[in-house]
């Protein structure tokens, strides 16, 4: 791993200490979201392969239930019953934070349902008005069942297909995040953190052999204070012995 060139003081060991204590914090937060999202990608992509089935399962019944319509009806009378619906459906979207991700909600609402009611008179009135414009959109006179059949699956898979729009965008969001949080805890893991722990352990390296390197000194030197301390004391015994001998 690479050392970064820093100055071996302590001011540096301790700036390089508090960013190593931070990287491994960091390093350790973004291992725990990486394997929530994990769990919560793996959950979708299960959720996914069901709604999946299920719409798949609900379209062939409904182009099966339009070919036997169209078997016992007229092109005109069918392309007539299905223009005539005046149902409106409104799609609306939000966006929900998962996991520090922006992931789409998509909700349908009918829009010809009456407001809100005065009396139960009222509200049975309304009741049965939504019933009759929400599942099938066009009069029972001159329509045969099939195409009633047909148009009440479609009318079924509809959540369905909103669902799974829903669950597959935030299951594509939630990979390009996986993607890019595993891409930092690897940068954390496999370089960041090494150099900074090569960097701190040649600091101390460094700093440690200046300190062997002062206190060999220190010891030189105190040699030497000691070695002319006794030269001088040397001397001054041998010029009393020799004042003592003159006398």
């Amino acid at each position: 791993m690479a050392v970064m060139r820093v100055n071996p003081n302590r001011m540096e060991l301790m700036r390089l200490r508090g960013q190593l204590n931070v990287a491994r914090r960091g390093h350790k937060l973004l291992k725990d979201k990486r394997d929530e999202l994990m769990r919560q990608f793996i959950s979708l992509v299960r959720r996914n392969q069901e709604l999946r089935l299920q719409v798949e399962k609900l379209l062939r019944e409904y182009n099966h239930a339009m070919v036997l319509a169209r078997a016992v009806m007229p092109e005109q009378v069918i392309e007539t019953a299905l223009y005539s619906g005046y149902d409106n459906l409104t799609l609306q979207a939000r966006r929900k934070n998962l996991m520090s991700v922006q992931v789409p909600e998509f909700f349908a609402h009918d829009q010809t349902m009456l407001e809100d009611d005065v009396d139960d008179k009222t509200q049975k009135i309304s009741k049965e008005l939504k019933r009759s414009t929400t599942y099938i959109p066009y009069g029972f006179s001159g329509v045969s069942g099939e195409l009633d059949h047909a148009i009440l699956i479609l009318r079924k898979a509809l959540p369905a297909m909103i669902e799974l729009a829903t669950v597959e965008k935030t299951t594509q969001l939630l990979a390009v995040e996986i993607a890019r949080t595993r891409r930092r805890v690897n940068s954390l893991e496999h370089r960041m953190i090494p150099d900074l722990e090569d960097t701190i352990r040649s600091i101390t390296m460094k700093m440690e052999e200046n300190e062997r390197a002062n206190t060999t000194r220190l010891m030189k030197v105190k040699d030497l204070i000691l070695e002319k301390e006794i030269r001088e004391r040397r001397s001054r015994n041998e010029k009393l012995f020799w004042k003592n001998e003159i006398s």
